[in-house]
């Protein structure tokens, strides 16, 4: 059985970080392309980054050079550290996982990802 569990939401100033965990069980992580996604209020579920089974990275453009996304595949544990928060950042993010990679194709699409965190709360305040 599937588990994703999130860790590491919280309140932070705009420029400051954030380091998301996110601790699986049930996984072969090598075999899975992993992602982060985030809802805003009045907003749908969006794609911040993934990393895909082959360890190419995807980010957003509202995150790159900002967002980082990493795997520790020992630890079988997703990372998502976030620098520059902005107010915007403010979000429920989730991560994601599907079993076999992408390798690019709509990395960003919910449908694509079959298993779920319960998500973890990040407030940005100016």
């Amino acid at each position: 059985q599937v588990q994703l569990v999130e860790s590491g939401g919280g309140s932070a100033q705009a420029g400051g970080s954030l380091r998301l965990s996110c601790t699986t069980s049930g996984i072969t992580f090598t075999n899975y392309c992993l992602a982060w996604f985030r809802k805003a209020p009045r907003k749908g579920r969006e794609a911040v980054a993934a990393v895909d089974s082959d360890g190419t990275t995807y980010y957003d453009d509202s995150v790159k050079g900002r967002f980082t996304i990493s795997k520790d595949n020992a630890k079988n544990t997703l990372y998502l550290q976030m620098n520059s928060l902005k107010p915007e950042d403010t979000a429920m993010f989730y991560c994601a996982a599907r079993v076999n990679g992408l390798y690019g194709a709509r990395w960003w699409d919910v449908v694509n990802y079959r298993d779920w965190g319960q998500g973890t709360q990040v407030t940005v305040s100016s």
